[in-house]
């Protein structure tokens, strides 16, 4: 694991000019471009099996080990942008206006790729192989997870792994989950039909603002009075639209808000739910209203032998100051499509630079990482997959 180490160390410059060179060059969900065109290039010259457009945009590489045969190793990284104007005063700013890279997903490929190279250059000593998925659109619905999925990416796979770098954790921290990492994330909205008329004369109309209203007081009850305690959920209004002048009564409003969940049995609880709300304070108004759900991406669940294995490996790595349980974020990740297939675990690496008076985080316009994470994520994939080929999962 130490040649390994060295091996990274020594490109992290190299590192560096490629996550910078890919901030600067941004592309949003399905429509990545030059991105894939890159990562396929980096890979073909390092002599890999390279297919491109897989499952869409996606590009998957191959490197196999010359030592014999062993077990195929997944490691995953994304690679699309936001549709965010970054703000940072850097020399790598986004060269896009209203795209950035405000999630770290540039600095995930970059690190992969890097990866890729350290491992190239051991490849007579690697017992096994290892599948690079440099995924497309994960920032957006619904994802390039499960096209790629369903486009081969993980034929022949035995297990897989990724990680995301975690803005608000500190630089040498890696955490992870036995189970939950990560929540479903789901969409929902609501179209309230109301009746519109003057606003000196509520009694004649059927008000769809203070209907929508009293349809975002009331879901605030399903979680904290219907739903277990002991299980977590969350819904949220991030929309509510009903324009019209200062004294017209809407006769229409347009809601809309997510729900993250970690079990399939609260999620279905909490949808149906919801459309028992709306439909009931609607009809108490006289009123109709639709409701439409659309579910998003699963709960990132990782799987426990396998993430008892990161614990172990990522304990073991070089710089690794601790490896600590995570607390289940709330946030999305199409990573949970993998898991579903196959084993495998997912982990937050630290990228909090210590000396930053000030943390901004995932989705904000000037958000950025310490860069020595990149280091820190390579090498515990980099060891996941050497302790895999040696049999010590």
């Amino acid at each position: 694991m130490n040649e390994l180490y060295e091996k990274l160390a020594s490109c992290y410059d190299e590192m560096v000019d490629i996550r910078r060179y890919l901030h600067q060059h941004p592309e949003l969900s399905f429509q990545e471009v030059k991105t894939p065109q890159y990562i396929a290039k980096y890979h073909r010259q390092l002599g890999h099996e390279v297919r491109e457009g897989v499952g869409g945009r996606g590009v998957l590489a191959t490197l196999k080990g010359e030592a014999g045969e062993g077990p195929t190793v997944a490691l995953r990284a994304d690679f699309d942008a936001l549709p965010i104007q970054d703000l940072k005063d850097v020399p790598y700013k986004s060269t896009v206006p209203n795209v950035m890279h405000a999630c770290g997903h540039d600095a995930h490929t970059s690190l992969l790729l890097v990866l890729a190279k350290a491992l190239n250059s051991m490849k007579k000593s690697l017992k096994g192989t290892v599948v690079f998925i440099h995924q497309h659109a994960e920032e957006l619905a619904p994802g390039g997870a499960k096209p790629m999925i369903d486009d081969g990416c993980l034929e022949n796979v035995d297990v897989i792994f990724g990680t995301h770098l975690w803005a608000t954790t500190p630089i040498g921290t890696i955490e992870y989950n036995e189970g939950p990492l990560m929540a479903a994330a789901d969409r929902f909205e609501i179209i309230v039909h109301g009746k519109g008329g003057h606003g000196a004369q509520p009694h004649m109309t059927k008000d769809a603002i203070l209907i929508g209203s009293q349809i975002v007081q009331s879901l605030q009850h399903i979680v904290s009075r219907r739903v277990d305690p002991m299980e977590s959920a969350v819904i949220s209004i991030g929309a509510f639209e009903a324009k019209n002048a200062f004294n017209v009564i809407a006769d229409s409003a347009r809601l809309e808000g997510t729900v993250r969940t970690f079990d399939e049995k609260i999620q279905a609880q909490v949808k149906e739910n919801i459309a028992e709300v709306v439909h009931g304070v609607a009809d108490s108004f006289g009123a109709k209203a639709d409701f439409h759900y659309y579910k998003g991406y699963p709960a990132v669940i990782n799987h426990s032998d396998k993430a008892q294995f990161l614990q172990r490996v990522a304990s073991q790595s070089k710089n690794i100051e601790q490896v600590i349980h995570a607390t289940p974020q709330m946030g999305g990740e199409d990573f949970s499509y993998y898991l579903k297939h196959k084993k495998g675990a997912f982990f937050f690496t630290g990228a909090q630079h210590p000396d930053w008076e000030t943390t901004y985080p995932h989705h904000h316009p000037r958000f950025d990482i310490d860069e020595r994470a990149m280091l820190h994520g390579a090498t515990v994939l980099g060891n996941l997959v050497l302790n895999t080929f040696e049999n010590e999962t």
